[in-house]
């Protein structure tokens, strides 16, 4: 499988010009052969937004996801996108999983609020649980919810393959994105894909870490880029034969889910 992440600089309040930059970089991958494509957060909106700003932006970043389907179904990708939604009065920060097909399998909200996100956002409901693809078993969670190392371990208890993070990380939190990724990745055995942005001070640095914590490709911290790489889904049970945590796990210590 070839998987797509799309570091891009999104310009907050601009989203024209986001959705015709992401939509550049994802046709691009399409041509490269990507059979998943993955979008950082709130990439059409952009991230540093007032309420009123946000409440704007809703209704077009929400369609813009309905572009995004029509795109799945005519190349035939698997889309993995952020946008704003919008459940009656309360707003979310969230990431659609769009099939092949044009169908939405999922929608995850963002359950770990940073900072000023809570004067905007709600929190989501916690819905830690992956979706079954045709590239394989996807578990989503959105930028702070990754520090949190339950979240990984209970998608992974749950079956996901890999852990899609869509983010926008600051220069400020650059040594934890370096540390948290690789750790997530290999204390669970699963490929870990973290999708960053540039510009308004992210540190870029998408990444692909593989079962045994290993980085497979990072991309620069400045510069729009594309991360394009083959990954093979045996090497996660390939992994858990030699380092065999999840065998080893004390169920009592996930009595829900084990």
């Amino acid at each position: 499988m070839k998987i797509a992440a799309i570091q891009m600089c999104s310009i907050s309040g601009q989203i024209e010009k986001n959705k015709l930059n992401g939509f550049k970089h994802i046709l691009y991958a399409i041509r490269k052969g990507a059979d998943l494509i993955v979008l950082p957060e709130l990439w059409s909106s952009g991230y540093h937004l007032t309420t009123q700003t946000v409440i704007k932006l809703q209704q077009p970043s929400k369609a813009i996801v309905e572009e995004c389907q029509q795109i799945a179904k005519t190349y035939g990708v698997v889309l993995v996108v952020p946008f704003i939604d919008k459940i009656e009065d309360d707003l979310f920060i969230a990431v659609a999983i769009i099939e092949k097909n044009g169908q939405i399998l999922k929608i995850y909200h963002k359950s770990f609020l940073w900072n000023k996100e809570k004067t905007i956002f709600k929190p989501g409901k916690m819905e830690l649980v992956p979706v079954q693809t045709s590239v394989g078993k996807i578990g989503t969670l959105i930028c702070y919810d990754m520090e949190f190392p339950e979240t990984c371990r209970i998608l992974t208890l749950r079956g996901a393959e890999i852990i899609i993070i869509p983010s926008v990380f600051s220069f400020g939190s650059e040594k934890r994105w370096d540390i948290q990724l690789p750790a997530r990745a290999v204390d669970n055995t699963v490929f870990v894909l973290g999708v960053n942005s540039v510009g308004e001070g992210s540190c870029g640095k998408t990444k692909l870490i593989n079962p045994k914590g290993a980085l497979v490709h990072e991309c620069s911290r400045l510069s729009e880029e594309i991360l394009l790489c083959d990954i093979n889904l045996n090497e996660i049970y390939n992994t858990r034969g030699k380092i065999p945590y999840l065998n080893d796990l004390d169920s009592k210590l996930y009595p829900r889910i084990l």
